[in-house]
């Protein structure tokens, strides 16, 4: 799947990269809670939350994730955004709420990783 499918699927809006909208990924979580993002997640390419600090830029680098979903409508701050050109990290927003974004991709092909 694309990043641009996932976009079309969750009816989301590119905050910054969209230019790497044609990346392939095969992976994904869903967490607010960025200590388990780094306990528990292998193999992942999409993260899927709901804060929008920088720490979740930062988080997903650290996990060599290439894209961030943000649920609820939620916007990172410039801060973070400007974090993610940087690191040419693409950022979504979707007004989807997590359980229901998480939902909608698992049942497009979109899995867990190991």
């Amino acid at each position: 799947m694309t990043i641009k499918q996932i976009a079309e699927i969750l009816e989301a809006e590119f905050i910054c990269c969209e230019e790497h909208k044609d990346k392939e990924v095969h992976t994904a979580c869903g967490s607010d809670m960025m200590s388990d993002v780094l306990a528990y997640v292998k193999d992942q390419a999409v993260l899927i939350t709901g804060l929008c600090n920088p720490q979740v830029v930062r988080t997903a680098e650290m996990m060599d994730m290439i894209c961030i979903v943000f649920v609820r409508g939620k916007r990172p701050t410039e801060d973070a955004i400007a974090l993610a050109k940087g690191k040419g990290m693409v950022m979504l927003t979707t007004q989807e709420r997590m359980f229901s974004a998480c939902g909608k991709l698992y049942e497009a092909g979109l899995h867990p990783g190991s």
